[in-house]
């Protein structure tokens, strides 16, 4: 069927295991992805902090900085030290260190120090003093301190850009990133998220410089020196109690963008948004302004309570660094193309909502902010939905994401190879947590429990238990929960594992009464993940019944209590169907029992029933019946059979799952005679659809439909199509010079690799053989993947792993032969056709790659562990026992290969006669499909 074009599957379930409208929007306190990175040696509190006086001088013409801190600390404890963050990067001046306490009249007492040292490996500097200082105390350590200004995005850094009409002017900027721990970088601090304490600030900068910071100006001073007459010194005002990691300055000649209309302004506060950008650009930012505009108050109005701040200051910096925006408290900033680029409502919501969750309410500590993270994703979609009639971002959200988690967590080991992906996963999954709670308590609820979650803990840290707790009182008191329940229990037992569940619905074994039971959804085999018997959920059973068809009904019927089965009683009616979870309100699959899915099949077919069942629901319907079917919980004949109202189905969110469906079987069954049968009921349910939208211009939903069924028939061999892509390749191929650029769409590319010659692959090869320096290197990664990931013929493929591993082709590197290995594992052509190159050449291939263990690993991981078929067993097994004792590192990968095979065989030999069989009854069935409109 399909090649493993990896941006087409990308784009449709995978996306980097994100929402494509998310994926560059985790932000500020939003560390899900490097927390764990972050020492958990923390700070002793027997002394805390309880405000900052700092000055700081930088110097951008050295690249250095000076400054000085007075910090006021209280004694909880009697003590004679005093344990505060200083990085390895910043010199303290232990010569001027004093500490002064103070007494009832605010008389100072110099307190003796002893001596000042490092902690061993830990940004953790120790003050040791003479005699103890006894509990209660009030205290102000003074000192002194230097540094490098970085080039890096840690701490303070420098950055620089052309400027101008011609970009004749070259200009720096200085900016900080404190997050997570980089404020210890600047300044000594007690650099833990549950410090929130005032700031008093000044700041030095040149005179033709202007510095933003986390709060107003006051006064502006010249520096006394003569020396440094060119710098003057900015007072900014105290600001309110918060954490090291939201301090943050700007010092750039960046402009104010003054809008035609009145300020932004939340009328009680007079808190003005700024957006500050260069002077070439000031016009394109006019509706950045007027998203905020529309933003800042919806958000007000969610959390019922304004931003205790006069200003948020909004910076488009050019040729920014960092990878993400870098919130602070009062002062966002941002790569000046992610503004230019006109970003989603979503994108600006993400980043102003980190003001009240992440820098006015900050996590307690870092193994919390997968949390917040979470619900600063949840919320700002529901307050985007609000704003944004866009079908684009409905229609990805959430089934996008879920479709993703479903994925992941349904493999034997999730996200085993990326240590970051586990907490970007994990806050994603919270994130859907929170949607279910939205749901199952009501909205109204909900938003009541985040507003005294709020009104409870501004200028303060939290632990989960705060959140959760706060929402369970509120339910309670609603009335959507009894005591017995606790939110914190029902949350955990989803937040905990790094797994999801699935249900099982029957309706036909007890009269009347409906049977409902959990267990582990494994999608990826064997099933053999340990301890799965124990893995239990707090499951929320929503049921809609035929003759109730009310989909705003989401109150659960009855939770599952961590237990593996329950009936609930009276809840069926005899011939009428029921579904549990529309609206895919909790992130879990459901199966049903036969009867249950043939009345929903029946239901679908129908104009008036298919319009009763909501998009969402639909949608859900077609995604768990052929996710069940490929783990093997389900026939895979009614999964098949689930399909057939597409064929009058036209809401994209709903063909999604239909595309990564035929996408993934296509690939699963490529080398069986089930194949060719395959491609015809893709074109069969396919043509219709695309007939219908074949006028339909671009940006509309519409024409994204029309395109993804243009892609998918050209996979499926469709001859027009293929046509149409191999007359555009030769526009290629004929053009003066082909090596300087693609004349033609990348979609084309692999429709030509798979269904066209030789001799045009070969064209391909060539191409990224002779590939210029001085092109995107992205655009021959590309080309890469399309050579070895689309042919469907074995000579093509053979051809590529002869040039680049038997003769070594110089313009292949180690790195491009691992991801033709990738490739090639995406389909059954592929895999297979690596085998035999690895058979027939296993002498000169082991000794090549004698030494480069990395490539010797993924070839016989890719060569032997993706086969599907007693046939494919038995080649492998005939290759380990002709090579016994020969694999080296790799002989527990063969082994292992071995062990997965069999269980594959076992869903090929229960499930390809069953689609055979259902595929012919179809084809039988369905006149408008011939051959002619195929490649062979």
């Amino acid at each position: 069927m399909f090649c493993s074009e990896i941006y087409f599957i990308a784009l449709q379930i995978i996306l980097l295991y994100t929402v494509a409208l998310k994926a560059v929007n985790k932000r500020s306190v939003d560390l899900s992805a490097s927390h764990a990175l972050i020492s958990d040696v923390r700070l002793s509190t027997e002394v805390v902090p309880t405000g900052y006086e700092i000055h700081l001088h930088p110097i951008m013409e050295k690249d250095s900085f000076t400054g000085t801190i007075k910090i006021n600390i209280s004694w909880t404890q009697a003590i004679k030290k005093i344990s505060l963050h200083a990085h390895y990067d910043l010199n303290l001046n232990e010569r001027t260190l004093t500490l002064l306490k103070l007494n009832k009249d605010s008389v100072e007492e110099a307190i003796p120090i002893l001596r000042g040292d490092r902690m061993l490996r830990k940004t953790i500097y120790i003050i040791y003093l003479k005699s103890t200082v006894q509990e209660c105390s009030q205290c102000i350590l003074k000192i002194d301190f230097d540094g490098n200004i970085w080039q890096s995005t840690e701490g303070l850094f420098k950055g620089s850009y052309t400027d101008g009409i011609n970009n004749e002017e070259k200009k720096h900027y200085l900016a900080t990133s404190m997050n997570p721990n980089n404020a210890r970088r600047l300044f000594p601090c007690f650099d833990e998220p549950g410090f929130k304490v005032p700031f008093t600030v000044s700041i030095a900068r040149p005179k033709t410089y202007t510095t933003l910071f986390n709060t107003p100006l006051v006064r502006t001073e010249s520096l006394n020196s003569s020396s440094e007459s060119s710098y003057v010194i900015d007072y900014f005002e105290t600001t309110p109690p918060m954490s090291t990691f939201t301090f943050g300055f700007v010092i750039s000649q960046l402009n104010k963008f003054k809008p035609e209309q009145e300020k932004l302004t939340d009328m009680e506060l007079q808190l003005e948004i700024s957006l500050w950008v260069r002077h070439e650009v000031l016009a394109e930012i006019k509706e950045i302004y007027a998203k905020l505009n529309e933003i800042y108050p919806l958000l007000i109005d969610y959390f019922n309570m304004s931003l205790p701040l006069k200003k948020i200051d909004v910076l488009a910096i050019p040729e920014l660094g960092s990878l993400r925006p870098a919130d602070c408290w009062g002062l966002l900033m941002f790569k000046e193309r992610d503004l230019l680029n006109k970003p989603s409502y979503y994108f600006l919501t993400h980043e102003l909502a980190y003001q009240w969750l992440g820098s006015w309410i900050t996590p307690d500590w870092w193994n919390v902010s997968h949390i917040n993270s979470a619900l600063v994703g949840f919320l700002s979609t529901t307050v985007t939905l609000k704003l944004d009639n866009d079908q684009e971002y409905k229609a990805k959200y959430p089934m996008t994401l879920l479709y993703s988690l479903y994925y992941e967590f349904s493999k034997r080991y999730p996200h085993s190879r990326i240590t970051g992906l586990k907490q970007q996963m994990a806050s994603q999954k919270t994130e859907m947590i929170l949607r279910m709670l939205n749901y199952t308590l009501s909205e109204s609820t909900f938003q009541a429990a985040i507003r005294k979650f709020v009104a409870t803990y501004q200028y303060k840290a939290y632990v989960s238990n705060d959140l959760w707790g706060t929402i369970t009182n509120q339910a309670i008191l609603d009335g959507m929960l009894t005591s017995e329940y606790s939110v914190a229990e029902i949350a955990t037992s989803w937040i905990a594992k790094d797994r999801l569940p699935m249900i099982t619905v029957d309706t036909v074994s007890d009269k009347n009464n409906v049977k409902i039971s959990q267990k582990l959804y494994l999608r990826e085999r064997p099933h053999d993940v340990p301890e799965q018997h124990l893995m239990l959920w707090w499951i929320p059973i929503v049921m809609i019944s035929q003759d109730n068809l009310n989909f705003s009904l989401t109150k659960p019927k009855i939770w599952m209590k961590e237990v593996r089965e329950i009936l609930v009683p009276n809840s069926w009616t005899e011939n009428k169907f029921i579904i549990v979870n529309p609206q895919e309100i909790g992130p879990f699959p459901v199966n049903y029992d036969r009867k249950n899915w043939n009345l929903l099949l029946s239901f679908l077919l129908n104009d008036e029933g298919r319009s009763r069942i909501p998009t969402y629901t639909r949608a859900k319907l077609l995604h768990d019946a052929w996710n069940l079917a490929y783990a093997g919980d389900l026939n895979f004949a009614t999964a098949l059979n689930i399909t057939l109202f597409m064929k009058y189905e036209r809401n994209p969110i709903v063909w999604r799952p239909f595309f990564i469906m035929i996408d993934h079987i296509g690939r699963h069954i490529q080398m069986s005679d089930v194949h060719k049968k395959f491609d015809m009921y893709v074109q069969a349910i396919l043509t219709p659809l695309y007939e219908e939208l074949r006028n339909f211009d671009s940006n509309t939903w519409q024409s994204e439909l029309k395109s993804l069924a243009h892609r998918s028939l050209s996979h499926a061999g469709y001859k027009p199509f293929v046509e149409e892509a191999r007359q555009n390749y030769k526009l290629w191929i004929e053009s003066a010079n082909p090596d300087m650029d693609i004349i033609l769409p990348n979609n084309y590319i692999c429709i030509v690799f798979k269904w066209g010659t030789i001799e045009e692959w070969e064209f391909g090869l060539e191409r990224v053989i002779t590939f210029p320096k001085n092109r995107t290197r992205s655009e021959r990664t590309y080309l890469l993947k399309t050579l070895a990931g689309c042919p469907v013929q074995p000579y093509k493929i053979i051809r590529l792993l002869n040039v680049t591993i038997l003769e070594g082709n110089g313009n292949f590197t180690d790195n491009d032969i691992l991801l033709i290995f990738n490739m090639l594992s995406g389909g059954s052509v592929g895999y297979e056709t690596l085998y035999n190159f690895l058979y027939d050449n296993w002498s000169e291939v082991r000794r090549k790659f004698e030494n480069k263990t990395n490539l010797w690993d993924s070839l016989i991981t890719e060569a032997t562990g993706s086969f599907k078929t007693s046939k494919g067993y038995e080649q492998v097994k005939t290759l380990y026992n002709q090579h016994k004792g020969e694999f080296g590192s790799a002989t527990h990968i063969i082994e292992s290969s071995l062990k997965n095979i069999k269980e594959e065989v076992k869903w090929s030999d229960e499930n390809l006669p069953v689609i055979d069989v259902w595929l012919d009854n179809f084809l039988s069935n369905n006149n408008r499909t011939t051959e002619e409109n195929f490649m062979a």
